[in-house]
């Protein structure tokens, strides 16, 4: 019963992000950048588990793959982001042992190097 519910919940929830807004949000990460399935395309793995797919335009990222990074850029389709990410947690909280971190895509408008390995 509780799964029916948290999927309906999820479904209206989508349906009603997907009419709204599409407000953007930045989002700043500490981790390892690696290469992604495409040319343009890498992953940031942050230190607290999360993962995201990364993209510039701007930013010339495979100059940092291998690198530690603190990388800051604009969270692609924010508002069903933060919905999904809701309906993890409330998941978990009602005792589902689906795995909680954050998987999001990011397109990065700036980069720094921590350090040149990935520890």
């Amino acid at each position: 019963m509780v799964k029916a519910t948290l999927l309906c919940f999820i479904l209206a929830a989508s349906l009603s992000a997907m009419a709204g807004d599409s407000k953007r949000q930045s989002q700043r990460c500490y981790g390892c950048l690696a290469k992604g399935d495409s040319d343009k395309e890498f992953v940031l793995t942050a230190t607290d588990g999360s993962t995201w797919e990364v993209r510039s335009d701007k930013v010339p990222l495979a100059e940092h793959v291998g690198h530690t990074v603190t990388a800051t850029g604009v969270v692609s389709h924010a508002k069903m982001h933060n919905m999904k990410e809701d309906a993890k947690d409330a998941a978990k909280d009602s005792g589902m042992k689906k795995e909680a971190n954050e998987h999001g895509h990011l397109t990065i408008t700036d980069v720094k190097m921590v350090s040149e390995s990935c520890k």
